[in-house]
Protein backbone atom coordinates (compact mmCIF):
# COMPACT_ATOMS: atom_id res chain seq x y z
CA UNK A 1 0.00 0.00 0.00
CA UNK A 2 3.02 2.32 0.65
CA UNK A 3 4.31 1.74 -2.37
CA UNK A 4 1.30 2.79 -3.75
CA UNK A 5 0.55 5.57 -2.30
CA UNK A 6 4.74 6.64 -3.55
CA UNK A 7 4.11 5.77 -6.79
CA UNK A 8 0.57 8.05 -7.07
CA UNK A 9 1.95 10.90 -5.28
CA UNK A 10 5.25 10.93 -7.60
CA UNK A 11 2.79 10.58 -10.87
CA UNK A 12 1.20 13.50 -9.01
CA UNK A 13 4.47 15.83 -8.81
CA UNK A 14 5.51 14.55 -12.30
CA UNK A 15 2.29 15.97 -13.68
CA UNK A 16 2.03 18.81 -11.84
CA UNK A 17 5.41 19.51 -12.88
CA UNK A 18 4.85 18.88 -16.58
CA UNK A 19 1.41 21.15 -16.49
CA UNK A 20 3.54 24.33 -15.39
CA UNK A 21 6.35 23.83 -17.81
CA UNK A 22 3.91 23.84 -20.39
CA UNK A 23 2.10 26.80 -18.80
CA UNK A 24 5.00 28.63 -18.20
CA UNK A 25 6.21 28.09 -21.94
CA UNK A 26 3.06 29.05 -23.37
CA UNK A 27 3.42 32.54 -20.98
CA UNK A 28 6.71 32.93 -22.89
CA UNK A 29 5.64 32.24 -26.29
CA UNK A 30 2.75 34.98 -25.43
CA UNK A 31 5.33 37.36 -23.86
CA UNK A 32 7.60 37.28 -27.14
CA UNK A 33 4.22 37.21 -29.40
CA UNK A 34 3.19 40.14 -27.72
CA UNK A 35 6.65 42.29 -27.77
CA UNK A 36 7.42 41.22 -31.23
CA UNK A 37 4.42 42.87 -32.64
CA UNK A 38 3.92 45.58 -29.89
CA UNK A 39 0.89 44.71 -29.15
CA UNK A 40 -0.62 44.02 -25.66
CA UNK A 41 -3.40 42.63 -23.33
CA UNK A 42 -6.16 45.07 -23.84
CA UNK A 43 -4.30 47.72 -26.68
CA UNK A 44 -5.56 48.26 -30.14
CA UNK A 45 -3.73 48.30 -33.13
CA UNK A 46 -4.83 50.06 -36.66
CA UNK A 47 -5.19 48.44 -40.05
CA UNK A 48 -4.46 50.98 -43.06
CA UNK A 49 -5.93 49.28 -45.97
CA UNK A 50 -5.21 50.27 -49.48
CA UNK A 51 -8.41 50.81 -51.60
CA UNK A 52 -10.03 48.58 -54.39
CA UNK A 53 -7.78 49.66 -57.68
CA UNK A 54 -10.37 49.24 -60.15
CA UNK A 55 -13.19 50.41 -57.82
CA UNK A 56 -14.47 54.10 -57.82
CA UNK A 57 -15.56 54.06 -54.20
CA UNK A 58 -12.68 54.74 -51.45
CA UNK A 59 -13.90 52.25 -49.16
CA UNK A 60 -13.78 49.59 -51.63
CA UNK A 61 -11.51 46.71 -50.79
CA UNK A 62 -10.14 44.11 -52.75
CA UNK A 63 -11.34 40.66 -51.52
CA UNK A 64 -7.12 39.36 -51.07
CA UNK A 65 -6.95 42.53 -48.79
CA UNK A 66 -9.65 41.49 -47.00
CA UNK A 67 -8.74 38.18 -46.26
CA UNK A 68 -5.18 39.64 -44.98
CA UNK A 69 -6.81 41.86 -42.56
CA UNK A 70 -8.51 38.94 -41.54
CA UNK A 71 -4.80 37.59 -40.85
CA UNK A 72 -3.84 40.20 -39.54
CA UNK A 73 -6.56 41.04 -37.19
CA UNK A 74 -6.34 37.03 -35.90
CA UNK A 75 -2.24 38.34 -34.96
CA UNK A 76 -3.85 41.23 -32.63
CA UNK A 77 -6.54 38.63 -31.00
CA UNK A 78 -3.89 36.21 -30.30
CA UNK A 79 -2.46 38.84 -28.47
CA UNK A 80 -5.05 39.55 -26.79
CA UNK A 81 -5.57 43.05 -28.40
CA UNK A 82 -8.07 44.57 -30.59
CA UNK A 83 -7.40 45.56 -34.41
CA UNK A 84 -9.83 49.10 -35.61
CA UNK A 85 -9.94 48.75 -39.68
CA UNK A 86 -9.28 52.05 -40.93
CA UNK A 87 -9.24 53.57 -44.93
CA UNK A 88 -5.80 54.95 -45.08
CA UNK A 89 -6.40 58.44 -45.66
CA UNK A 90 -8.79 58.26 -42.69
CA UNK A 91 -6.09 57.23 -40.19
CA UNK A 92 -4.96 59.71 -37.23
CA UNK A 93 -1.83 61.88 -37.82
CA UNK A 94 1.00 59.93 -35.75
CA UNK A 95 3.22 57.00 -35.44
CA UNK A 96 4.34 54.81 -32.96
CA UNK A 97 0.97 55.45 -30.74
CA UNK A 98 -0.60 51.81 -31.50
CA UNK A 99 0.97 49.25 -33.83
CA UNK A 100 0.44 49.85 -37.47
CA UNK A 101 -0.10 47.11 -40.24
CA UNK A 102 -0.38 49.52 -43.79
CA UNK A 103 -1.30 47.20 -46.46
CA UNK A 104 -0.96 47.83 -50.14
CA UNK A 105 0.92 49.74 -52.21
CA UNK A 106 1.76 53.68 -52.63
CA UNK A 107 -0.19 53.52 -55.49
CA UNK A 108 -3.87 52.73 -53.75
CA UNK A 109 -2.03 53.41 -50.43
CA UNK A 110 -1.44 56.97 -48.87
CA UNK A 111 0.15 55.55 -45.97
CA UNK A 112 2.62 53.36 -47.53
CA UNK A 113 3.29 56.11 -49.81
CA UNK A 114 4.10 58.04 -46.75
CA UNK A 115 6.55 55.25 -45.28
CA UNK A 116 8.17 54.94 -48.22
CA UNK A 117 9.23 58.83 -47.98
CA UNK A 118 10.24 58.97 -45.13
CA UNK A 119 11.08 55.83 -43.59
CA UNK A 120 11.79 52.95 -46.56
CA UNK A 121 13.57 55.47 -48.47
CA UNK A 122 15.08 52.35 -50.29
CA UNK A 123 12.46 51.37 -51.76
CA UNK A 124 11.43 52.49 -55.17
CA UNK A 125 7.93 51.29 -56.58
CA UNK A 126 6.94 51.76 -60.33
CA UNK A 127 3.40 53.18 -60.80
CA UNK A 128 0.93 49.86 -62.49
CA UNK A 129 1.33 50.61 -66.29
CA UNK A 130 -2.57 50.09 -67.11
CA UNK A 131 -1.25 48.78 -70.81
CA UNK A 132 1.77 46.44 -70.33
CA UNK A 133 -0.16 45.17 -66.49
CA UNK A 134 3.42 45.41 -65.41
CA UNK A 135 4.39 46.00 -61.67
CA UNK A 136 7.68 46.39 -60.53
CA UNK A 137 9.99 47.80 -57.27
CA UNK A 138 13.35 48.45 -56.83
CA UNK A 139 15.68 47.73 -53.56
CA UNK A 140 19.11 48.94 -54.01
CA UNK A 141 20.42 47.96 -57.00
CA UNK A 142 17.95 45.15 -57.78
CA UNK A 143 14.44 45.22 -59.49
CA UNK A 144 11.56 42.64 -58.71
CA UNK A 145 9.44 42.42 -62.01
CA UNK A 146 5.54 40.61 -61.60
CA UNK A 147 4.87 38.44 -64.67
CA UNK A 148 1.57 38.02 -64.59
CA UNK A 149 0.31 34.27 -62.99
CA UNK A 150 3.96 33.39 -63.02
CA UNK A 151 5.68 35.10 -60.56
CA UNK A 152 4.90 38.23 -58.11
CA UNK A 153 6.43 40.12 -55.00
CA UNK A 154 6.21 41.91 -52.03
CA UNK A 155 8.79 43.95 -49.39
CA UNK A 156 7.53 42.71 -46.04
CA UNK A 157 8.68 45.30 -43.18
CA UNK A 158 9.05 46.20 -39.95
CA UNK A 159 10.25 49.80 -38.86
CA UNK A 160 10.00 52.48 -36.16
CA UNK A 161 8.88 56.04 -36.30
CA UNK A 162 12.45 58.44 -34.70
CA UNK A 163 10.67 58.48 -31.25
CA UNK A 164 10.09 54.93 -31.26
CA UNK A 165 6.83 53.62 -29.44
CA UNK A 166 5.25 50.68 -31.44
CA UNK A 167 6.03 49.44 -34.98
CA UNK A 168 4.87 49.76 -38.12
CA UNK A 169 4.89 46.53 -40.70
CA UNK A 170 4.32 47.08 -44.33
CA UNK A 171 3.17 44.94 -46.68
CA UNK A 172 3.59 46.09 -50.22
CA UNK A 173 2.52 43.52 -52.67
CA UNK A 174 2.36 43.81 -56.47
CA UNK A 175 -1.14 42.64 -56.11
CA UNK A 176 -3.77 42.22 -53.31
CA UNK A 177 -2.77 37.92 -53.44
CA UNK A 178 0.76 38.68 -52.52
CA UNK A 179 -0.36 40.93 -49.38
CA UNK A 180 -2.20 38.15 -48.55
CA UNK A 181 0.76 36.08 -48.46
CA UNK A 182 2.86 38.32 -46.77
CA UNK A 183 0.13 38.45 -44.41
CA UNK A 184 0.05 34.67 -43.79
CA UNK A 185 4.14 34.79 -43.62
CA UNK A 186 3.94 37.12 -40.59
CA UNK A 187 1.32 35.35 -38.91
CA UNK A 188 3.13 31.74 -39.10
CA UNK A 189 6.58 32.76 -39.32
CA UNK A 190 7.02 35.74 -36.75
CA UNK A 191 8.71 32.61 -34.42
CA UNK A 192 11.90 32.77 -36.77
CA UNK A 193 11.60 36.09 -37.68
CA UNK A 194 11.65 36.75 -33.63
CA UNK A 195 14.52 34.58 -33.16
CA UNK A 196 16.44 36.89 -35.96
CA UNK A 197 15.54 40.28 -35.34
CA UNK A 198 13.98 40.10 -31.63
CA UNK A 199 11.66 42.74 -30.68
CA UNK A 200 13.49 46.01 -31.43
CA UNK A 201 15.17 45.65 -34.65
CA UNK A 202 14.08 46.39 -37.71
CA UNK A 203 13.46 44.52 -40.89
CA UNK A 204 12.79 44.15 -44.22
CA UNK A 205 12.31 41.25 -46.34
CA UNK A 206 11.14 40.52 -50.35
CA UNK A 207 8.86 37.61 -50.80
CA UNK A 208 8.13 35.48 -53.88
CA UNK A 209 5.14 34.17 -54.63
CA UNK A 210 5.69 31.00 -57.11
CA UNK A 211 2.68 30.37 -59.98
CA UNK A 212 0.18 32.56 -58.57
CA UNK A 213 -1.97 31.39 -61.58
CA UNK A 214 -2.05 27.88 -60.05
CA UNK A 215 -1.26 28.14 -56.35
CA UNK A 216 -3.03 31.57 -55.32
CA UNK A 217 -0.97 33.04 -52.34
CA UNK A 218 0.12 29.42 -50.77
CA UNK A 219 3.88 29.06 -52.47
CA UNK A 220 6.22 31.31 -50.69
CA UNK A 221 9.71 31.95 -51.05
CA UNK A 222 12.11 34.05 -49.15
CA UNK A 223 13.93 36.09 -52.33
CA UNK A 224 15.92 38.40 -50.11
CA UNK A 225 17.12 40.47 -46.81
CA UNK A 226 17.15 44.37 -47.79
CA UNK A 227 17.05 45.36 -44.61
CA UNK A 228 20.40 47.41 -45.21
CA UNK A 229 19.08 48.71 -48.58
CA UNK A 230 15.79 49.46 -47.42
CA UNK A 231 16.62 51.93 -44.70
CA UNK A 232 19.48 53.59 -46.27
CA UNK A 233 21.27 56.03 -43.51
CA UNK A 234 21.21 58.87 -45.57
Amino acid sequence: MRDLFVNLLASVVAGTAVWLAQRVRGHLRLARKRAFFGIDDGTACQLAVSRHASSSHHLSVHRGDVAALVELATIARDCGGRADLVPAEDLPEGIGRLTEFCVGGPGANARTAAHLRSILRGIEVTPFDPETRSVEFSVGTTTYRRERHRVEYVFLARAWGPAGGRPVFVLGGQTAPTNLAAARYLATRYRDLHRRYGADQRFCLVLRIVEPGVYGSDYVELVDDVTEQAFPLH
